[in-house]
């Protein structure tokens, strides 16, 4: 982090004042859809009990050394980066425990974290695959 960035978010927090909410880690397989309408719904039902989405934590499948299954789950996973932006959640944990090919999947992840960080969301990845973002 620049001396700038990491200034500009010692000023904004000292400026803050506490919020009366418990923030919470949403699981992936816990949501009905990723479709607007439901995480508009329940986004709002959250706020109301008090929670505030601070991450999503999903679970990923790239047991098949298949190019065209590996894009079809990192196609999915697309959609669970669009709902933590929704939401509010600046974090979206992807576990992947089961990689038959890393070659594969990593460049897939390494997209999906660029699409991730263009939309304010950091992205991490737990398993036997990483991120190799420099």
């Amino acid at each position: 982090m620049s001396t700038s960035a990491k200034a500009s978010v010692e000023r904004a927090v000292a400026s803050s004042e506490p919020a009366d909410v418990e923030p919470v880690t949403l699981s992936g397989e816990s949501l009905d859809s990723t479709g607007p309408e439901y995480l508009h719904d329940l986004k709002a039902d959250l706020a109301e009990e008090g929670y505030l989405p601070a991450g999503l934590r999903v679970s990923a499948c790239f047991s098949a050394d298949c190019s065209i299954e590996t894009q079809s789950e990192a196609n999915r996973l697309r959609g669970f980066v669009r709902a933590a932006s929704f939401l509010g959640a600046s974090r979206l944990t992807v576990v992947a425990d089961d990689v038959a090919e890393p070659s594969k999947v990593e460049p897939a992840l390494a997209a999906l974290a660029e699409r991730a960080e263009r939309e304010g969301v950091t992205l991490t990845v737990e398993g036997p695959v990483s991120l190799d973002r420099e």
